[in-house]
Parts: structure tokens; C-alpha cells; sequence
């Protein structure tokens, strides 16, 4: 398998761009690459309202505890994601504080309070034209907000979400992985993965970077992130926040269900069928997940 490309700072393209009001990106690489591969796009959310320091403490005080994830930012590449030690500050003191003491946060499902979801909507609205004849059946859109202290560090790991990560203050360097190179995300992990979404259930080994596609972002650029691309992050020399909006599909969906029936016949002892090498088999075992769903709804 070929190397993914080390490093890359956007270029504005030459022709082929589709401007829109929110997101631009060069649609020949759109069409190409999307949910294979990561590529850069453009934004015009940077010094947006919503992502001042004051108003994302107002905002952390509207979501619910569960939707708050914070923690010390001195942490290794290779940590557990899950698993990150606390920073010993709260919620509010950890946004008011962010510039002084390293930490990481991330505000989840943002798109609960009504401001968010109109702007994660308006975001998907410019992308579903181009992402829809690829990936038909969006569904699922969620949007997250990370707030981190300067050389703070996000551990490598995989997301369940298709993923448009948005630049909006400060500058931090992203390392993306192949989705599809089985020698940096085993089969197995991907089983696993299916059955709880545990972020950290990949392992990170330092002869993958050079394997890496290096997104560096600033105010105005973001990158897209393939479903179960793993990818660990960098910030920069100063505190930085991003806007992360993403969505699932009808066939990441599917995927994620037959991966779900192989964990558990590899439980039974069965060595399955790699997904995507039968697709017969893929389709019984989609249709599988969906008949056991159905009765544990009906049997509660």
C-alpha cells in the first residue's frame, strides 16, 4: 500500500472550486478523496461569535455534565484517549484558564443548543450536495467544539464519524492515518470498536508517522477526516479551538453493524470474513444485526 502523503499547507486551488457561503474546497479532491482519504478544505469561521472564550463558558453551563470532556493536556501520543487524567480544575475554570494551565476539553453534541445546530446545519447543507452521490443516507450530524492549551497533545484514535475538522483559533498540526491500512488499524480493532465506540482501543507505534498525512491547520483551514481514520494531534504555540462537524451514512452505518456480528462470532471462536471481501456475506450479516435490533426492541 502507498504511502499517504507527510505533510501539506493549503493551497488555494486554481479552478474546480466550489465557493460557498461557509465551507470551499476543491471539488476534483472532494470526489476523489472523500471518505478515503483526508484533504484540506477553506472556512470563513474563524472569529465567528460563537467561539469566543466568554461565550463557550456561557455554553458549557447549557450542556449537561455528560457532554463536557476535559483533562491535562502533558499527555504522550501513544495514551489511552479514554483513559486521560484530569486536570483538577472545573468546567468553567478550565476555559478561564486554558491560556495558564495545560489542558485539553472538548464540549460534545454542541449541536443540542439551538445556536450550534443551525450553524452545524447550515455547514452540512454545503457539503451534502458533494458527499450524498458518494455516501447517500446522511444522518446523524453532531457537532463538537475542542478548546486546547498551547503544545497540548490529543492521543491517537479513531472516531465512529465522518469528519470535517474546522480551524478557528490558533494553530495545531493533525496526523491522519489510512483508514484502510490494516497494518496500523487491524481488523480486530475495528471489531472491537463496533461493540462500545472506545476511542482508544488502537495502539500507536512510532514507525506509523511516517505513514501520516500531516494537516497543518490555522484560522480558516480545516481538514477532513475519513470514519476510523485514525489520527493523533498537535496544538501549537497558543491556545487553540476547533469546530468539528460530522454525520454518519447509510453505508458507515452498515459497516459499523456487520463489524459488530464478526466481533461476536470471533467471540463464538469463528474467524470471520474480513468486511468488504464478501460483500454477500456483508449483506447476510447486515441483515443479521438488523433482525436481532428488531427483537430486542420488541422484547425491550
Amino acid at each position: 500500500m502507498s504511502a499517504m502523503p507527510t505533510s501539506l499547507n493549503y493551497q488555494v486551488p486554481a479552478q474546480n472550486v466550489a465557493v460557498e457561503q461557509l465551507l470551499s474546497f476543491d471539488v476534483s479532491e472532494f470526489h476523489k478523496h472523500f471518505n478515503r482519504r483526508p484533504f484540506l478544505v477553506r472556512h470563513s469561521l474563524a472569529g465567528h461569535p460563537l467561539f469566543t472564550l466568554p461565550k463557550l463558558v456561557e455554553l458549557s453551563r447549557r450542556l449537561p455534565e455528560k457532554s463536557v470532556k476535559y483533562n491535562d493536556g502533558n499527555l504522550a501520543v501513544a495514551e489511552n484517549l479514554e483513559a486521560m487524567p484530569s486536570n483538577g480544575l472545573s468546567v468553567e475554570e478550565t476555559i478561564r484558564r486554558i491560556e495558564e494551565q495545560c489542558s485539553w476539553m472538548v464540549l460534545k453534541n454542541v449541536h443540542d443548543d439551538p445556536e450550534y445546530r443551525e450553524l452545524l446545519m447550515q455547514c452540512l447543507d454545503e457539503v451534502k450536495p458533494y458527499s450524498e452521490p458518494m455516501e447517500p443516507g446522511m444522518c446523524d450530524a453532531r457537532a463538537f467544539i475542542f478548546i486546547s492549551s498551547a503544545n497540548s497533545v490529543t492521543p491517537f484514535h479513531i472516531d465512529p464519524e465522518i469528519n470535517f475538522l474546522l480551524q478557528i483559533r490558533g494553530a495545531k498540526s493533525m496526523s491522519i492515518f489510512d483508514p484502510a491500512d490494516r497494518n496500523i488499524l487491524p481488523e480486530r480493532d475495528l471489531e472491537q470498536f463496533s461493540l462500545a465506540e472506545d476511542l482508544g482501543v488502537v495502539k500507536y507505534k512510532e514507525e506509523f508517522q511516517k505513514h501520516a498525512f500531516v494537516a497543518n491547520l490555522s484560522p480558516g483551514i480545516g481538514v477532513h477526516c475519513p470514519v476510523t481514520a485514525p489520527h493523533w494531534v498537535k496544538n501549537g504555540p497558543n491556545v487553540s479551538i476547533s469546530f468539528s462537524i460530522t454525520f454518519r451514512s447509510s453505508s458507515t452505518r452498515r459497516r459499523q453493524n456487520v463489524y459488530w456480528i464478526n466481533a461476536h462470532l470471533r467471540r463464538l471462536g469463528i474467524s470471520p470474513t474480513a468486511v468488504g471481501v464478501s460483500p454477500w456475506r456483508d449483506t447476510v450479516k447486515h441483515r443479521l444485526f438488523r433482525s436481532l435490533a428488531n427483537i430486542k426492541k420488541v422484547v425491550g
